[in-house]
């Protein structure tokens, strides 16, 4: 029966499909207080989008950068790009670009949660549109944030396999899964058990992007961890055109430390408790090493109780790398409805692993996922150089230390 005064699930239902959607992805929350300018141009790709600010100087696309947007759900906007790369960020990256006479392209898609097989169409658009248009033969920068840096890394390599000419001199990833991304199974599983009442939050799980990042997916709430086979796919893909375009030179940057010490969270604890009357009996926590694992215990209004429990996986959430406060924005979602809140003991969890986005271990076993980066071999990395933050921060936090350091490797 259900308990007095405890929300029905009709009433959850309604609240939640009223609610923003949960949306398990960095940049900033709230609705950006500040325009960005007025581009000089906008280029229509397939399944894209770019907009174009000259550098200071530029009468003309002269030298151009391009900048792919990362994983969401639904369209780019230059309104987030901004926000994100420049007014909430630690460092103003595109005004610093422009003053350096760079012209910034940011290509966006249409779909962020898309393939990105498919989104890297319309960067392979971009690159000829801008190599068409651009005055004298300086070479071009291709790039891209966390998603954003596959989908450039994919298209580049798709172009040289095909026997296209990209001219592109430098290529550089920010923060980028190139051995894949984490989200914890406690978060997936919680959205694929409310599928029943909002199926937006188990979409995002189970989209095509999603599916190629994640190093473990389940696509219902019963499924063993594992990696997808949109992910194997992908991988594939990847290697018959060589894994990496070979001409230009490949630069990375990790916002997690190089040193293998985590970020502090600590393994098999409370991240999410249930305390309202519709959610009591919920608890999500961080994950452990081992067999048998209770990641979660599920139970929202009348549906059954399961543990969900995982084996063979590293202890990730604590793992060096950017971050993402995937249980906290679970959390603050859960808080708006009645009947449904949470306490939430941690926020955060590491999302891309220092080794995954400097391309240097793989993130299946605890030693590779916590290892010191410094004491390994600069050329165990397919990068050509690459540069970890001097703490573990946020995913895709632009700092001062991580973007003059690209910008001093620019062509």
């Amino acid at each position: 029966m259900p308990e007095q005064n405890a929300p029905t699930e009709a009433q959850v239902q309604q609240a939640l499909r009223a609610a923003p959607p949960i949306t398990l992805a960095p940049g900033p929350r709230e609705a950006p207080t500040q325009l960005p300018p007025v581009p000089h141009d906008v280029w229509d790709l397939p399944g894209g989008t770019a907009w174009v600010y000259r550098g200071e100087g530029n009468s003309t696309l002269t030298r151009p950068v391009l900048l792919a947007d990362g994983f969401n759900t639904g369209p780019s906007t230059p309104d987030f790009s901004w926000d994100a790369l420049e007014y909430s960020a630690a460092y103003p990256l595109l005004s610093e670009l422009r003053r350096r006479g760079r012209d910034v392209v940011l290509v966006g898609f249409h779909e962020r949660s898309a393939s990105i097989l498919d989104n890297s169409q319309a960067a392979i658009t971009a690159i000829r549109r801008a190599n068409d248009e651009r005055v004298g033969d300086h070479p071009l920068a291709v790039g891209g944030f966390s998603m954003g840096g596959l989908v450039t890394r994919y298209a580049l390599a798709r172009m040289e396999f095909d026997g296209a000419d990209h001219q592109t001199q430098l290529y550089f990833s920010y923060d980028s899964p190139h051995r894949g991304a984490w989200i914890p199974i406690a978060l997936q599983a919680f959205a694929h058990y409310i599928r029943k009442l909002d199926a937006r939050f188990s979409h995002q799980i189970n989209s095509p992007a999603s599916r190629q990042l994640l190093a473990q997916h389940i696509a219902e709430w019963e499924d063993i961890a594992a990696p997808d086979k949109e992910r194997e796919e992908f991988l594939a893909e990847l290697g018959r055109v060589r894994g990496w375009p070979r001409r230009p030179r490949t630069i990375g940057v990790a916002n997690g430390v190089g040193t293998g010490t985590g970020n502090g969270i600590r393994p098999g604890v409370d991240a999410v408790k249930g305390r309202g009357l519709g959610i009591t009996g919920t608890d999500l926590n961080t994950q452990s090493a081992g067999d048998g694992q209770v990641v979660a215990t599920l139970r929202v209004i009348t549906l059954r109780k399961p543990d969900i429990k995982t084996s063979g996986l590293p202890e990730f959430d604590g793992a060096p790398g950017g971050t993402l406060e995937g249980f906290g924005i679970l959390a603050d979602a859960l808080n708006k409805i009645a009947g449904l809140g949470v306490d939430v003991p941690v926020r955060e969890h590491c999302f891309v692993p220092a080794v995954s986005a400097v391309a240097i271990r793989d993130v299946t076993t605890q030693d590779d996922l916590y290892a010191d980066i410094g004491s390994l071999a600069a050329e165990d990395s397919e990068l050509d150089e690459f540069k970890v933050a001097s703490q573990n921060e946020p995913h895709t936090h632009i700092t001062e230390e991580l973007s003059t350091w690209i910008l001093d490797r620019l062509p």
